[in-house]
């Protein structure tokens, strides 16, 4: 027997099974690609999750934390009103002048507080415009616009739904002592952002061309964008008192 003959032969044998078994180039480059595939896939995963859970904190999570600041401010301010040092008359912009009311909007009573900025209207509340133009306010009994703005979505979206809105649509606006009942006489549903037009004193735009006392909702559209303003205009029609059980105007009944 020729053992190293056999030998050999086992040698060779094992020589090209571990040749077969190490891949060519070619598998070795198909194994990359997978393997750059399965990554990238596995972060577009995280990237949607990650960019889901935004979207829920922006437009849902946001609105929870918002509507509670705004509870809490409103009853701060009806609390305050309930003091009789206070006196009638008394205004005190600091917590917040009044609630406004919007029967088409369904959502309640929202508080107006003084400012624009995002710090005030984050909290859930509209904000009455101290700048570029400078809102007028009812209780001072002058002619002028009473001004608003409030975000669309998001912390609160308190106008959300501006745009059901229509001619003729009641809006209340609650003080301490008043009911001021306006109503809808015209809409602007686009504006470009930056048209302070829409907040003159007499915003002629609407096609009012008098002073008068108005009132004008602002707002951004399209929804969950800010590329430009959608606006409301109502008048005033009549001022009730408020009595002792707080009634609200048939508008509201």
């Amino acid at each position: 027997m020729n053992v190293a003959a056999t030998t050999g032969d086992t040698d060779h044998e094992e020589h090209a099974r571990l040749e077969a078994s190490r891949p060519g180039p070619r598998r070795r480059g198909r194994g990359r690609i997978a393997f750059a595939v399965s990554v990238f896939g596995e972060l577009l995963i995280t990237a949607g999750l990650v960019l889901g859970l935004f979207v829920v904190y922006s437009l849902w999570w946001t609105n929870v934390v918002a509507d509670r600041q705004a509870h809490r401010q409103g009853d701060k301010v009806r609390d305050s009103w309930a003091q009789e040092d206070t006196g009638p008359g008394a205004l005190d912009t600091k917590d917040g002048i009044g609630f406004l009311h919007v029967p088409a909007m369904r959502n309640g009573e929202v508080l107006v507080e003084k400012g624009t900025s995002s710090k005030v209207l984050n909290e859930g509340v509209a904000g009455y415009y101290t700048e570029p133009v400078k809102s007028a306010l009812p209780m001072t009994g002058r002619k002028g616009n009473f001004t608003l703005a409030a975000h669309r979505d998001g912390h609160g979206a308190k106008f959300h739904n501006i745009d059901k809105l229509e001619k003729g649509d009641p809006i209340v606006f609650e003080t301490k002592d008043d009911w001021y009942v306006y109503k809808v006489y015209a809409v602007l549903p686009e504006t470009s952002k930056y048209n302070v037009e829409v907040l003159g004193g007499i915003p002629k735009e609407s096609g009012r061309k008098k002073a008068g006392h108005y009132i004008t909702l602002t707002t951004c559209t399209p929804v969950y964008t800010s590329r430009y303003r959608y606006v409301v205009w109502g008048e005033l029609v009549r001022v009730e008192k408020v009595d002792a059980h707080r009634t609200p105007p048939k508008e509201l009944g």
